[in-house]
């Protein structure tokens, strides 16, 4: 069985970041002057501005990398962000450690189709409170908390197309906030790095630097390595893998090199096996890596080796070996996978509801669920599985 998204998770954001114009009420910088005025004129209300300006704001806010979430709590548990209107927010800073201000807030797009109350243009933004430990208990009390991205992203259901494209706007503001909590000082001058255009851009506050600084983005190569009589894939495992978890090869890409040579070095240094001809697969964002590259983009290939004789690198790979397309096949099991989504969906319930307060990812994964095949790959989640899928169960 092969899965097939229309989008890889955490691609496919369904709100725009990009205006038809520049003075759309709805682009960045109209929007951000309303939000100055919606934060200055206190006494005024947030649909008496709006009115005039046919806009509705919808703000999520994360909390040291997790994003604001609930759950339905049905008998099919399903997660959903926790977006707040500009007066819920408002409010529920009121006391609390994090003072009200437009640096705040980044943009993160807008949706012209109209909100189903107020049939009004929904901007979108993101906010980071992890200063405020008081609003954990305040958002507890209306059943929403923060939790991992990477838990979310195990919860959802893959053919849930609405929950997948909020998974991408997660992952999107995920990526801009760490940015901004990350790039603080101007790496030519030392200077204070202040937020613009909406947040979407840094500058250097020095009048003689005013040095501009973008969202930073690490690509990374992905690869599965096929025999040359391509019967036999080559997989790894690592140390900080699931028991029974096996993967593809991955590594940064070193500057000066192209894409192609990054998983030729890469298969080479960790393994010790030749490639030869390299094809483009496809790409995934990956915004769930460490706060110091806030957003990874995966670059998946297919890549054929030339030699087969395995010589690990054990600072890089606890081991590597080849497996046969039956193995592989066995190695998919999506009864597994499954069980782990509704474990994770359960456990976003559990949390918001206040049952349980720790998250433990990995049992997520290695979920217990009848006779355990000797090995299994990652998620449909991951672009690992799409490439050791689409090389499974080609003709």
């Amino acid at each position: 069985m092969s899965i097939n998204l229309k989008s890889p998770v955490f691609a496919g954001n369904p709100i725009r970041s990009k205006t038809p114009k520049s003075t759309d009420p709805f682009s960045p910088t109209p929007a951000f002057e309303t939000l100055k005025i919606l934060i200055s004129n206190q006494t005024q209300t947030q649909t008496h501005i709006q009115d005039s300006s046919s806009l509705t704001f919808k703000i999520l806010p994360f909390r040291k990398g997790r994003p604001l979430a609930g759950s339905t709590g049905d008998l099919v548990k399903k997660w959903h962000l926790g977006w707040l209107s500009f007066d819920e927010f408002k409010d529920v800073l009121e006391g609390s450690e994090v003072v009200l201000s437009e640096d705040l807030l980044v943009y993160l797009g807008y949706d012209n189709e109209g909100d189903e109350k107020t049939q009004k243009s929904v901007v979108y933004w993101g906010v980071d409170v992890s200063l405020g430990d008081s609003l954990v208990q305040k958002f507890g009390g209306q059943q929403l908390c923060f939790v991992q991205l990477t838990t979310l992203m195990v919860a959802t259901d893959w053919a849930d197309e609405k929950t997948m494209g909020q998974l991408a706007i997660a992952g999107h503001a995920r990526a801009l906030l760490e940015w901004h909590s990350t790039s603080r000082f101007c790496g030519s001058c030392g200077e204070k790095l202040i937020p613009i255009e909406a947040g979407r851009r840094k500058q250097c506050i020095n009048t003689s630097c005013k040095k501009r600084i973008y969202p930073r983005v690490d690509p990374v190569v992905i690869m599965l390595v096929i025999d040359k009589d391509n019967d036999r894939v080559l997989l790894s495992k690592q140390s900080r893998f699931v028991p029974r978890m096996w993967s593809c090869l991955s590594g940064f890409i070193e500057p000066g090199e192209s894409l192609e040579e990054a998983v030729r070095r890469e298969t080479w240094e960790e393994t010790g096996i030749e490639v030869g001809e390299v094809v483009y697969h496809s790409s995934q964002p990956w915004p769930v890596g460490s706060s110091s590259m806030p957003c990874q983009l995966m670059v998946g290939f297919l890549a054929y080796a030339t030699s087969v004789d395995i010589n690990v690198d054990k600072k890089e790979l606890e081991d590597a070996e080849w497996h046969s397309r039956e193995d592989v096949k066995r190695a998919l099991t999506m009864t597994e996978y499954g069980k782990a989504q509704k474990t994770a969906a359960s456990k976003v319930d559990q949390i918001c509801k206040g049952v349980e307060k720790g998250q433990n990812l990995a049992a997520d994964f290695g979920v217990e669920s009848g006779e355990l095949q000797p090995m299994f790959v990652p998620g449909p989640f991951a672009i690992a599985h799409h490439l050791i899928s689409s090389w499974a169960h080609q003709v």
